[in-house]
This record gives C-alpha cells, sequence and structure tokens, in this order.
C-alpha cells in the first residue's frame, strides 16, 4: 500500500473486505495509483485490479478484494469490449495522444469503405506485435522501462483474436471504433496497424473500455461514489460491491452436501451426482454458500482447485 496515501490511517483500522468492484476508472489515473485509493477508502487489508489500463484510459477496472483476488486470474484471461477514438497523420512513441510526435503524414483522413475494408482484414485471429510501451516484461525489465532509455527489441509477434470491429461514429480524421477482442489485445497497436493498412500512421486519441466479461451489463462505479460511500458509512461502500462468483457465471455450478463440502473443504475429491465433464467448476455447499472452484475429473468426481476461507460455521 502507498505510504503517502496512507499516512494517518491507524494500522489497526483497516479490515477485512471480501468482493468485486467494478470501478470506472477516470481519465489520467494509473491503474494502480487508482487500486490504492479505493483499497484506502476502504481500509481493505487486500486487494487488486485486473487488466491495466493506461491512464489516458477510462472505464471498467475490476478490483479484487479479499478473496475476490483468488478469482483474478479468470479476469485476466476474459475477452474485453473497448471504445477508441483513433487519429490519423501521426504516430506517437506511444502510439497515444500522451506520447511525443515521431512521425507525421500528409494522409490525415481516410475513406470510410477503405477503413471498413481494412477493419475486416483485421477481424479474427491475427498475429500483433506487442508495443514497446507496454507492461511485459524482457529479461525482467519492463518493456516501457527499455523504451523511456530509447532503447527498442524485437518482440515476437503474439495471436489474439479481434471478435467484432465496428464503426461507432465515422469522422474521416478520427473515427470511433468499437472493439471486442481477447486477452493480450493492445488497442494502440491496433490502431497503428489499421493506419498502415490505410497508407498513414496513427495513435489513440481516446480509450474506454466498456465490458470486461462476464460484466457486459453491469453498473461502473465512478471514484466520486466510492468517496460519497466512504463518507456516509453504514455499510455504503460494500453496498457497491458484487458477489465473488459473479466473475464465475460461465463455469458451470456445483451444488455439494455437507459431508462433500467438508471433505472438498479438506482437500479431498468428491464424486457428485452429476458431473459437468473435464473443466473448472463453482462449488457451491448445502447452505448455497460459494466455496470456490473445482476441477471436474475424467471419473465423475470434483477435485478442490482454488478454495475461500470456510465460514466460522464451517470451521473444524
Amino acid at each position: 500500500m502507498n505510504a503517502q496515501k496512507t499516512r494517518g490511517l491507524p494500522r489497526q483500522e483497516r479490515r477485512t473486505v471480501d468482493g468485486l468492484l467494478l470501478l470506472d476508472k477516470p481519465v489520467g489515473l494509473t491503474s494502480n495509483t487508482a487500486l490504492q485509493q479505493v483499497k484506502r477508502l476502504f481500509r481493505a487489508k487486500k486487494a487488486g485490479h485486473t487488466g491495466s489500463l493506461d491512464p489516458l484510459a477510462s472505464g471498467m477496472l475490476p478490483i479484487c478484494f479479499g478473496q475476490a483476488t483468488k478469482v483474478s486470474a479468470y479476469l485476466l484471461e476474459a475477452d474485453k469490449i473497448y471504445r477508441v477514438k483513433a487519429s490519423f497523420g501521426l504516430q506517437t512513441d506511444t502510439a497515444d495522444a500522451d506520447g511525443t510526435v515521431i512521425a507525421e503524414s500528409e494522409i490525415r483522413t481516410v475513406e470510410r469503405e477503405a477503413l471498413e475494408q481494412a477493419m475486416d482484414r483485421m477481424t479474427g485471429e491475427i498475429l500483433q506485435v506487442p508495443p514497446m510501451y507496454s507492461a511485459l516484461r524482457q529479461d525482467g525489465t519492463r518493456l516501457y522501462e527499455l523504451a523511456r532509455q530509447g532503447i527498442t527489441i524485437d518482440r515476437p509477434a503474439r495471436a489474439i483474436t479481434i471478435r467484432s470491429l465496428e464503426i461507432e461514429a465515422f469522422d474521416p480524421a478520427a473515427p470511433v471504433l468499437r472493439v471486442a477482442c481477447s486477452k493480450g489485445t493492445y488497442i494502440r497497436t491496433l490502431v497503428e496497424d489499421l493506419a498502415g493498412m490505410l497508407g498513414t500512421v496513427g495513435h489513440v486519441a481516446a480509450l474506454r473500455r466498456l465490458a470486461v466479461e462476464p460484466f457486459t451489463r453491469s453498473r461502473l462505479v465512478t471514484m466520486e461514489q466510492v468517496e460519497e460511500a466512504a463518507r456516509a458509512g453504514d455499510g455504503s461502500l460494500d453496498a457497491l460491491l458484487i458477489p465473488v462468483d459473479a466473475a464465475l457465471v460461465a463455469l458451470p455450478a456445483i451444488n455439494l452436501n455437507q459431508e462433500q463440502s467438508w471433505s472438498l473443504r479438506h482437500g479431498n475429491p468428491v464424486r457428485v451426482g452429476q458431473s459437468p465433464g473435464a473443466g473448472y467448476c463453482r462449488i457451491y455447499d448445502e447452505q448455497a454458500r460459494f466455496v470456490g472452484v473445482g476441477e471436474a475429473l475424467r471419473d465423475g468426481r470434483i477435485a478442490p482447485k482454488r478454495l475461500f476461507v470456510a465460514p466460522e460455521s464451517m470451521a473444524g
């Protein structure tokens, strides 16, 4: 936790918080700064975010508190939806409006038909070279740290999937696009690649993350709402949270009886009446409380994969 942000906050006031907050990260903050501010307001002992957003970007930043950090890996793997405003004619070192211009083109506008054709070619499974200004590591060093030193290294192309790419608002110089994509997609690189197909250069002028699967229709919470709830007290902060298992609704649910639940919590695979087949599943106890993530074995049993700490009423 950032010492500057928590100065004057007694250690004993920090508390256990479990759940997910779908923060609407504002423009201008790094994801980590937003996390630390929210963590301080909740006085939470443990919190983390999933899927960083650049300072220039706004939108959905899932923040996991307490035991919800155990499901953060599943959100990192999730598909995402973005709205991006592209700008043609200028290329920057960071590939967005926060960077320094490094190249210009006389072609600063595009035809809609040409843009649509380029977008069609970018849809589906494609190879994408990660940008130098990214958090990927090379021999333990973040690429953006190398980029700030003026160092450029070769990066292998990675397979990503652009599930859909549509024009939301057409402007010949700065169209607004909607992108649904797999994990690991860099929207800044996507815009640069589109510009290259159109014979020009470009960068991201504005970016907003609209959704992280499975939270495609969920209500975002602004930083102002978190601050207001912190001032109000009376459980207002915790009312902003959503249950941990909401992140796992794509997984089949398995309900256990008391004996099965006890056995599973002690590390033993259990046999259930109807196994979902191979793969992960959500596990609930006899009182319909979320237990954690299990793995369906080939023999029909369910093995513990990532379990939550049992409530005190179940301990023993």
